[in-house]
C-alpha cells in the first residue's frame, strides 16, 4: 500500500524546504493510514474478534462447571479476566502489521520524510489501540450475552474498561518490538504466541491459590495478574472481597506501574530498532 503525506501535513518553508511535521501531526497521519488499512481489510478485525469469542464460550460452558471461583459465579469471575487478557489477541496484529510494513518498504518511505522517528511507532500504537478498543467492546458485549453481570457501580465498570484500553496501549509497544525484530509477519505471529502462556499462569481463568506454590510466586509477579485483579475488583464490587485479598487501590497501583514499565522498557527499544531496520 502506497501512502503519501500531503504537503500541508509536512509543511514547507518560504524557500520551499520541508522543515518536517510535528510529532503529533505525523503520528496522527500514520494512525489514520493504519486505521484505513484495518477498514479496508476487515478480516484483520473479524478473525481476532471471532477467535476471542470462541475462547470465551469454551471457558464459560466447557470448563466453567469444573472450576471453583471462590464463592462467586464462574461467569462473573471469568469475564473480567477474559476481557483484560483479550488485549493480547489484538496485540498480535500489531506485531504482524509492523513486520509487514517493514517487508513492503513502508517504513523505508517514512524514514525518507522529515518527521520524528517516534511518530511512526506512536501512530501505529494509536491505531492498534483503536482496534483494541473495538475488540474490547465486542468482547464485553459477548460477556454480557453469556451471563456476566456488573456488580459494582457503573462508573467503576467504565473505569475498568478504560484501564483495559490503557493496558492494550502499553502492550502494543511490546508487540511492535516483537514485529521489528521478527523479520516477517509469519515469524512475528509465532513469536507473539510466546506471550500467551502468561494468560494461563495468572488469575485470569482460575484463582492463583489453586496453583502450586512455586507457580503462585510467578503468577503474582507478572503484569496480567494485577491487571485482571483490578478489573475484577472494579466489576464485582463488594463480591470481589470473596476472591481477592486486597483493596482495589492496591491492585490499581500495581497495574498502572506495570503499564508505565512496559512503555518505558519497550518504547525506547522499538524506536532504536526502527532506526536500523
Amino acid at each position: 500500500m502506497t501512502t503519501t503525506f500531503p504537503t500541508e501535513v509536512i509543511g514547507t518553508t518560504a524557500r520551499g524546504e520541508a522543515p518536517g511535521a510535528s510529532l503529533t501531526t505525523s503520528a496522527l497521519q500514520v494512525a489514520r493510514r493504519t486505521v484505513r488499512k484495518f477498514v479496508r481489510t476487515p478480516q484483520l478485525m473479524v478473525v481476532g474478534t471471532i477467535q476471542g469469542a470462541m475462547f470465551l464460550l469454551i471457558f464459560r460452558y466447557v470448563f466453567g462447571g469444573a472450576i471453583d471461583a471462590g464463592g462467586v459465579p464462574y461467569v462473573d469471575y471469568l469475564v473480567p479476566g477474559f476481557v483484560a487478557t483479550s488485549v493480547l489477541f489484538s496485540g498480535m496484529s500489531a506485531s504482524a502489521g509492523v513486520a509487514e510494513d517493514i517487508e513492503h518498504g513502508f517504513f523505508d518511505r517514512l524514514r525518507s520524510l522529515p518527521i520524528p522517528r517516534l511518530s511512526v511507532l506512536s501512530g501505529r500504537s494509536l491505531a492498534d489501540t483503536w482496534l483494541t478498543t473495538l475488540n474490547l467492546t465486542i468482547t464485553v458485549l459477548v460477556g454480557f450475552a453469556v451471563g456476566f453481570r456488573l456488580h459494582g457501580a457503573i462508573a467503576a465498570g467504565i473505569a475498568a474498561f478504560a484501564l483495559c484500553v490503557l493496558f492494550g496501549f502499553a502492550l502494543t509497544w511490546m508487540f511492535m518490538t516483537i514485529g521489528l525484530f521478527a523479520g516477517n509477519a509469519q515469524a512475528a505471529q509465532g513469536m507473539s504466541l510466546l506471550v500467551f502462556p502468561l494468560t494461563f499462569v495468572s488469575s485470569a481463568y482460575v484463582p492463583v491459590s489453586s496453583m502450586p506454590g512455586w507457580l503462585q510466586a510467578f503468577a503474582n509477579h507478572q503484569p496480567i495478574t494485577p491487571m485482571v485483579d483490578t478489573i475484577r475488583s472494579l466489576c464485582l464490587g463488594d463480591d470481589a472481597h470473596a476472591v481477592l485479598g486486597h483493596s482495589t487501590g492496591h491492585y490499581l497501583v500495581q497495574s498502572l506501574l506495570w503499564c508505565a514499565a512496559l512503555v518505558a522498557v519497550f518504547a525506547p527499544i522499538a524506536v532504536a530498532r526502527f532506526r536500523r531496520v
